[in-house]
């Protein structure tokens, strides 16, 4: 049997053919002399991979190294290796002498059941139908061909706003980690590090996700059990005071490989079919990981290597070092500098601030696509290049023009208005795109349309904005405005 060259991403035991096939683990220091990645995901991605090392014992040679390069010199016997999951990985690998690469793991979808299916279609590729194709396939809440409700998608039932005068969703806290010596180890490494000169962004703290496949199984059984039922209907809902509301803040447990996604898909099934949870739960926990995960992940791949690159919309100003650095004291507009708070204080928010709030900003001032992928990448607990690309350029930033969404994702103030508590107490009104108290949202809405008109798609979904920018008596003072706001922090 060979040994199996598992990367950090690739941790857990659905990506070994045996329990007891040897493997090859390595920690490269250059990854990190690289990128200023957030303090938190380094430790939680060091903390994975020196867990899973000890708990495979003498079953896995560890080594510690300065880069990739310097630990394979080290190893005489044939390699194989999951599929990796970038680009530059996959190139890497491939062009060494005896390594095998196999197909992937840690997804649902193969690349060839994708691929095929991708180029049965006429247009755009959109995630509702490849999400029909996939429950279909995996027969994952179905009754034959049919959905287990009669609906592929209960999204509708999924938007609710958060529930008024409440600081927090009535729902358990998800369990935490408890730190052990080699998170001590880490941590003290990480120390080390910066004193020689190596940068991270965002603040140390404890290490609030999982790192090993138990940490990881105990949080997944937890969210079934007690958190599942209330994340469908406040999926999309933000409170200043509840950054983790009901979501099940596993994403970096698929994303380090330490769960089986379709193992937690089976999980919120039979939480169903026990009556233990509504549909539209369990249903929105299923679309996003069969469905938009698998979709992200395929499509980094079958839309190739130029695909990052795609700037559609000529967006050409930089990202800049407020944001780089996560500076959230800097911003006043509430509802961006407490997610960016968060993001500092925890590498992680979930897919609504994500979205509707960081992309949607940078979206409207026109950076460059190319960086938010990095950035979003090295901030992120859950950052990597497969999922933040797609996501990024494709969804958040448009810079596709449509390849896999149907509109851009921009919205002035109003969205967030009604989906959160920020607004409130905001110096910003949402109603305002002009002024002293104009929100830089609702102005840059507006500012994002007019600059980008000939450049956007004409649809059903855009004519009716489209229609209103066009009744705008002051759009040129709102334009004007903000490019005297130019970059600085709202």
């Amino acid at each position: 049997m060979s040994r199996r060259w598992l990367f950090a991403d690739q941790l857990g035991p659905h990506f070994l053919d045996d329990r007891h096939q040897p493997v090859l683990l390595i920690e490269s220091k250059a990854v990190f002399r690289r990128r200023a990645f957030h303090r938190q995901k380094a430790h939680l991605v060091l903390s994975a991979l020196r867990h899973r090392a000890a708990e495979l014992g003498d079953q896995a040679t560890f080594l510690r190294t300065e880069t990739y390069a310097d630990a394979l010199r080290r190893i005489r016997e044939p390699l194989d290796v999951c599929h990796p999951t970038s680009q530059a990985a996959l190139r890497f690998v491939e062009g060494l002498d005896q390594v095998t690469v196999l197909p992937p793991r840690g997804f649902v979808t193969g690349l060839d059941d994708f691929a095929a299916w991708a180029d049965g279609r006429r247009g755009a590729l959109r995630m509702e139908a490849f999400y029909r194709f996939a429950r279909q396939h995996h027969q994952v809440l179905v009754e034959g061909d049919e959905p287990v409700g009669g609906r592929w998608s209960r999204d509708t039932e999924n938007r609710e706003p958060p529930p008024k005068d409440v600081q927090r969703l009535d729902v358990p806290p998800p369990p935490m980690p408890r730190e052990d010596d080699i998170d001590a180890e880490v941590r003290a490494d990480l120390d080390r590090w910066e004193r020689e000169g190596i940068r991270f962004v965002g603040r140390d703290g404890p290490r609030r996700f999982p790192a090993t496949g138990r940490e990881a199984r105990a949080r997944l059984r937890h969210f079934l059990k007690h958190r599942l039922g209330q994340f469908g209907p406040y999926e999309d809902a933000m409170l200043s005071t509840d950054p983790w509301m009901a979501h099940s803040m596993l994403s970096s447990s698929f994303n380090l490989g330490l769960l089986d996604p379709l193992e937690a898909v089976r999980g919120a099934e039979q939480a169903y079919r026990r009556q233990d949870v509504p549909l539209a739960s369990v249903e929105g926990f299923v679309r996003q990981i069969i469905g938009w995960r698998d979709f992200v992940w395929n499509l980094y791949w079958y839309f190739g290597p130029d695909y990052p690159a795609s700037n559609e919309l000529a967006a050409r100003r930089s990202v800049p070092d407020w944001f780089h650095d996560l500076d959230a004291d800097a911003v006043r507009a509430h509802c961006l500098s407490d997610i960016l708070a968060d993001l500092r204080d925890h590498g992680w928010v979930h897919h609504i601030p994500r979205l509707m709030v960081l992309g949607n900003y940078a979206l409207q001032r026109g950076w460059r696509p190319a960086e938010l992928v990095d950035w979003f990448h090295r901030s992120f607990v859950d950052g990597y290049e497969w999922v933040m690309t797609v996501n990024v350029v494709g969804m958040s930033q448009y810079a596709d023009l449509g390849r896999m969404s149907t509109k851009p994702y921009v919205s002035g103030g109003a969205y967030i208005n009604r989906m959160s508590d920020y607004c409130g107490g905001c110096r910003y009104d949402p109603k305002q795109r002009l002024g002293e108290h104009a929100c830089p949202f609702t102005a840059g809405y507006w500012t994002f349309l007019a600059r980008n008109r000939d450049r956007i798609p004409g649809n059903a979904r855009m004519a009716q904005p489209m229609s209103r920018l066009d009744r705008l008596a002051d759009v040129d003072r709102v334009i004007d405005q903000e490019e005297h706001r130019g970059d600085g922090p709202p």
